[in-house]
């Protein structure tokens, strides 16, 4: 076994080290030092990596640079804390210039000896500016399972950066509590008893006779492939995505899942539940599936291809954590969209490539397909019966009907909190084309309007927002005499952030009210008039409906839906749970 279980820091440095190893890595350059100490003793002592000792830094950064440039492939360079990682500042700005791959890993005192008069303590934090790829500074040194993950993955992130899409240096800071010297620790050794190495590096075996960026992509390839044809429960999450050619992209997604035989369980932020006709295995309530342990321990997947990032659903989230299947991402950007630090490999493509890569027969309904898709229709049939007959004006309703009564083609600026997750409960897949529009970066509210008004000039679009999300940003509403075209916010105002209620803290009175919910009071006609923007106060359902379809081509306009934030948080409580067990008795009690 390669991994050294003597104490906390020796496994995570030969972790680290022996994922780089089976990425491809056969030369790391050692500068001496104490606090690099546990990276050291791991290079020196794996068998298949040379380990160099070189007494200079700046000499060893341009040797490692040589043997890179010569390679076309990265060579490690590790030194210890403080200045020792300033004398490989030339190198790593050659490195960026030149186009040569470089991993530099400088060790660093941990976060309580810095800033404090401890000896040989700089700040490390991004020591070379822009001239790197990528930075990261690696969490302390734990044993749990989660955090040896993320250490993995986080290192296999690094690996590709530093070849794609341009070669050049990528920085770890990597800090270390003492003991440095490998002093045993029974936990640790505890750990190597029932460590299976085989299965945590599963997922990056096929890197390691890859030199080159792009035959490792070939060799992942081949993998899914290999992973399709072993197993046929397996399922494609669209994840958030904004595409330049939605139903390009939506077309995409629809061929994989027909070639594959596999469900395609569809965010509401990406635009596949908006060409529903396209697919014929769509699962547009898998958070509420999931919620019902029966169906969430049926259905779990032996291998997921995931498009894009990873979807708002915090169900679907765990349930990925738990059942632990291998996950090819796919983004042909180069971040690292794996939250969960999973068994995951990137594939660095378009889905539009990878659907041409993976032009397969279609296949027969496999029973883990129709499992899915009775699941789907026994939550679809309590979902829509429940909204059709509910005449309160309950927030989580609005994303219900504005997903099927927007014109065609329309782009929607969805916020964030509440009506982001609104849209993933309870958006219903149809064939509006509608264009969903997002900041989901961040998942900040600031520059909510202003941004939903850039998306909407010279064309009418609608933005659903909450009221803080609007208040935050009323400012951009004095763009509206340079504005030439139509927004809609169709905003829901339950005085208060309404997702604070959906979380622990809500059941702590005080503070919670005043400090998180911050309700604000504000009189929205007034401030419509201030600014000379129109105003209506929804009603009913009806009005809301007529309202929607046709939209005005110019000018900006304020439908507000007041909603009653307890509530409404309540009503959604039950209605989740019971929507999960396909019940739909007593959801409308209290209204």
């Amino acid at each position: 076994m390669s991994i050294q279980f003597t104490n906390v820091n020796s496994v995570w440095a030969s972790i680290l080290v022996e994922t780089l190893y089976r990425l491809g890595l056969t030369t790391a350059i050692v500068c001496p030092g104490s606090r690099s100490a546990p990276l050291t003793i791991a290079l020196a002592q794996h068998p298949q990596i040379e380990a160099i000792p070189v007494l200079d830094e700046r000499s060893a950064a341009f040797f490692a640079l040589g043997m890179a440039r010569q390679t076309h492939r990265p060579v490690a360079l590790i030194c210890t804390s403080g200045t020792a990682g300033a004398n490989f500042y030339p190198a790593v700005i050659e490195a960026k210039e030149s186009g040569v791959p470089l991993l530099v890993l400088t060790a660093d005192r941990p976060p309580e000896l810095r800033a404090c008069n401890a000896g040989q303590a700089i700040d490390q934090q991004k020591l070379y500016g822009s001239y790197v790829n990528h930075y990261s500074e690696l969490a302390l040194p734990d044993l749990a399972p989660d955090l040896l993950g993320y250490l993995r993955q986080t290192v296999i992130q690094a690996w590709e950066r530093s070849l794609y899409p341009t070669p050049g240096c990528v920085h770890l800071n990597i800090p270390f509590r003492e003991p440095l010297a490998p002093i045993p620790q029974a936990e640790a050794q505890a750990l190597g008893d029932r460590f299976d190495e085989s299965e945590f590096f599963a997922a990056i075996e096929d890197g390691l006779t890859q030199e080159r960026a792009e035959w490792q992509e070939t060799a992942k390839l081949q993998a899914l492939v290999s992973q399709v044809e072993q197993s046929d429960r397996g399922i494609v999450i669209a994840g958030v995505a904004q595409s330049g050619s939605p139903q390009a992209y939506c077309q995409a997604i629809a061929h994989l899942a027909k070639s594959l035989g596999v469900p395609v369980l569809a965010e509401g932020l990406s635009p596949v539940r908006n060409y529903a006709n396209l697919n014929p295995y769509l699962i547009s309530t898998y958070d509420l599936i999931l919620r019902n342990e029966g169906w969430a321990e049926s259905l779990a997947p032996d291998w997921v291809i995931r498009v894009g990032e990873m979807p708002t659903s915090k169900e679907l989230r765990q349930w990925l954590s738990r059942t632990l299947p291998r996950q090819w991402v796919i983004d042909p950007g180069d971040r690292n969209l794996d939250p969960l630090h999973g068994k995951t490999i990137h594939l660095r493509r378009s889905v539009m490539q990878l659907a041409e890569d993976l032009s397969l027969q279609v296949q027969t309904p496999s029973p883990y397909l129709t499992h899915w898709c009775d699941a789907e229709a026994h939550v679809r049939q309590a979902i829509d019966p429940t909204f059709q007959e509910l005449e309160s004006l309950v927030e989580s309703k609005v994303a219900w009907l504005l997903s099927q009564h927007l014109p065609t083609g329309t782009p929607l600026w969805i916020a964030n909190s509440t009506p982001v997750r609104d849209v993933e409960w309870f958006w219903k897949p149809g064939n509006t084309q509608v264009q969903p529009f997002f900041n989901r970066g961040a998942n900040g509210i600031d520059g909510t309007l202003s941004s939903a008004l850039g998306m909407a000039h010279y064309r009418s679009g609608v933005l659903l927002t909450g009221d803080l999300a609007l208040l935050h940003d009323t400012n951009g509403f004095l763009l509206r005499p340079q504005f030439q075209g139509h927004l809609t916010i169709v905003l829901i105002n339950n005085n208060g952030g309404g997702i604070f209620e959906l979380l622990p803290i809500a059941q702590f009175e005080p503070p919670f009210e005043e400090f998180f919910a911050t309700p604000q009071a504000i009189d929205f006609a007034q401030l419509c008039a201030t600014y000379g923007v129109t105003h209506e106060e929804i009603q009913s359902w009806k009005q809301l409906i007529q309202r929607l379809n046709p939209l005005p081509t110019n000018g900006i306009r304020v439908l507000e839906v007041r909603c009653d934030r307890k509530a409404d948080a309540g009503w959604r409580k039950t209605a989740l749970k019971q929507f999960a067990q396909n019940s739909i008795q007593n959801i409308n009690s209290g209204y």
